[in-house]
């Protein structure tokens, strides 16, 4: 028997159960068959192939407990001062900016070394960009070097980034994930990679990008990265992208390595600082303000 045989026979199956039954079991069978024809292709709408992959569940608690944007309910004064950050990355991406910068709604997230927070910083804006009622948002582990996403996020890895710039994996649509929060998508960094360096700055890359912001061209999509310092392809990573912030770390990072990795980015985009890991009282010893934005140039 044929596959579409098949395929005819268990719809036909399918009609003599509950119609709550028959409506799970036509998505089960529609992704089969999506998969069995080789339906899922580059370009092909994104519902098309992430129907036979698990969404990726977030449990809010934890996030709420580790100081994460999970809910309108989260701790208010980082709500605050990621709204304020995401107003203007939202404006430069969409408003009268967006004309004069490339690819204005990809953002990439970095900081001149390790550890000074770029990962907390990404996931937190992503999820307050998330809040909006007419945005979506797309976050990349793109720090392949020292991928975190999945482990701050609690889940277990997956295939992602570099399975697609392998050509693993054919189209974006299969590394993207759906998430528990409805207008957050996540794509993973995937496996460990000898070439993950020379995969960053790839062509590979540069077309995804490029699919990405014309694709979804309402949708941010923010890039955690690697440091700039020391990672001679995050730079390169910088002429993908239309806006790009940099964590920088009160009382540790050096004014001298902020300017050094400042050099380094394309001079066409807009730029903007957050001060991490400020101190504002005994209870509350973490915060997220002093933020900057402008163009590299001023």
């Amino acid at each position: 028997m044929s596959t579409i045989e098949k395929a005819l026979a268990k719809q036909k199956l399918a009609q003599q159960v509950k119609s709550v039954q028959t409506s799970e079991y036509k998505v089960i069978t529609a992704a089969t068959t999506a998969e069995t024809t080789n339906t899922s292709v580059a370009g092909a709408p994104e519902h098309n192939s992430t129907t036979n992959k698990d969404k990726i569940i977030l449990n809010g608690d934890r996030l709420n407990e580790r100081g994460f944007i999970y809910s309108p309910d989260s701790t208010h004064h980082i709500q605050e001062e990621f709204r304020h950050i995401k107003r203007k990355l939202i404006n430069n991406a969409f408003g009268l900016a967006s004309k004069t910068l490339h690819n204005s709604n990809l953002i990439m997230v970095t900081s001149s070394h390790a550890n000074e927070g770029k990962t907390y910083v990404a996931i937190n804006l992503a999820l307050s960009i998330a809040l909006e009622q007419d945005k979506t948002v797309l976050l990349i582990d793109a720090d392949v070097l020292r991928p975190s996403l999945h482990r701050e996020l609690e889940f277990d890895s997956k295939k992602g980034l570099l399975e697609y710039l392998l050509a693993e994996v054919t189209s974006i649509s299969d590394i993207i994930y759906s998430t528990n929060i409805e207008n957050l998508k996540l794509i993973p960094a995937g496996k460990p990679h000898h070439l993950t360096n020379e995969l960053l700055a790839s062509e590979r890359m540069e077309k995804l990008a490029k699919e990405l912001a014309e694709r979804y061209p309402d949708r941010i999509v923010i890039f955690d990265c690697p440091p700039i310092l020391g990672v001679t392809e995050t730079p390169v990573l910088s002429d993908l992208v239309g806006q790009a912030i940099i964590v920088v770390e009160e009382s540790k990072t050096k004014i001298d390595d902020v300017k050094a990795a400042v050099s380094q980015l394309n001079s066409d985009i807009a730029i903007g600082l957050v001060m991490n890991k400020t101190i504002r009282s005994k209870k509350d010893i973490y915060g997220y303000y002093g933020y900057g934005y402008g163009r590299k140039t001023q």
